[in-house]
Formats: structure tokens, sequence, C-alpha cells
């Protein structure tokens, strides 16, 4: 009575013959599922991602010291680190971007391409005051100018 109780009806059968798991009964053997749990998943990832760190640095080692800052010889390797960390984040479940990630991508920029300056000038915008006076100038300056288009107008055709 108890048995049925807490499994059920008609699971608690004595003497019955139990039934194989296979193709014939359409089912399949139940699996056995593994808890995971935050810190093993940590700890595997910690170690995954040491392992990425290190194919990022044997990948580097090809690099001289004056390819460190052109991007069409260092995207390889920094891809191939950028995948790594973010792949197995995804497959482990992790999150990504994540603290771990962030500290090798940060670590990668500080050995490698802290001397790297850009060629190209980076133009930033303007500070608010100036950007505000760019804007307003010619908004005010529109009216003034139609006026004065229409002023010259009338003007031209009075004359004979």
């Amino acid at each position: 009575l108890l048995c049925t109780a807490l499994l059920g009806c008609g699971l608690c059968h004595t003497g019955t013959k139990a039934e194989g798991f296979g193709q014939d009964n359409r089912t399949s053997p139940p699996m056995a599922t593994f808890n995971w749990t935050t810190q093993l998943v940590e700890e595997m990832y910690t170690n995954i991602t040491q392992s990425c760190w290190e194919g990022f640095v044997d990948l580097m080692k090809n690099v001289t010291a004056s390819e460190l800052c052109k991007w069409k010889v260092i995207s390889r390797p920094y891809s191939f680190l950028q995948y790594c960390l973010e792949g197995w984040a995804d497959r482990l479940r992790y999150g990504y971007p994540n603290a771990l990630a962030e500290q090798y991508i940060f670590q990668s920029h500080h050995r490698y391409f802290h001397n790297c300056s850009l060629e190209n000038q980076v133009y930033f915008d303007p500070p608010e005051d100036v950007l505000l006076a760019m804007i307003i100038a010619p908004i005010c300056l529109i009216p003034f100018l139609v006026t004065l288009v229409i002023w010259r107008s009338k003007d031209s055709k009075a004359q004979p």
C-alpha cells in the first residue's frame, strides 16, 4: 500500500515480468543525468581557458616584434583566443563575456599589443558646446539667407 501511494497506481506489481528496453518496445533505457554544478563548470572553464591561452601564446611565437601591430598578422591568433574562450563558454553554458575571458583578453593586450599606436588619426566628437554651435549656426543662418534672396529678387524686378 505504501509503495502504491508513493510511486503511483500500478507501478508496484510483484511477480510481473520486467520488460527490457530496446527497439521492440519503442523505448530507450533511462539515461543517467549528470548534475553540472556551478563550481564544476567554473573549474572546467578555468582549465579550458588556460589551454586557450597556451594555444594563443604558441601562435604568437611565430609573430615578430615588428609585426605585432599588424592586424593581418595577428588576427588569426587573436581570433583563435576569442573563439576558444567564447566557444567553450557556450558549450559549458557558462555565459560570455565573463570575468575570466576578459582577463585573458586584457592580458593579451597588455603582453603583446601595449605598444601599438594607431597609425591613422582617430577623430573624436567635438565638445558639446562646440557641437551645439555647429548645429545651431546653420539653422539660424537659413532664415536670414532666405530673407536675403527674397529681398534681392524683389529689388531686381523693380529695376527696368
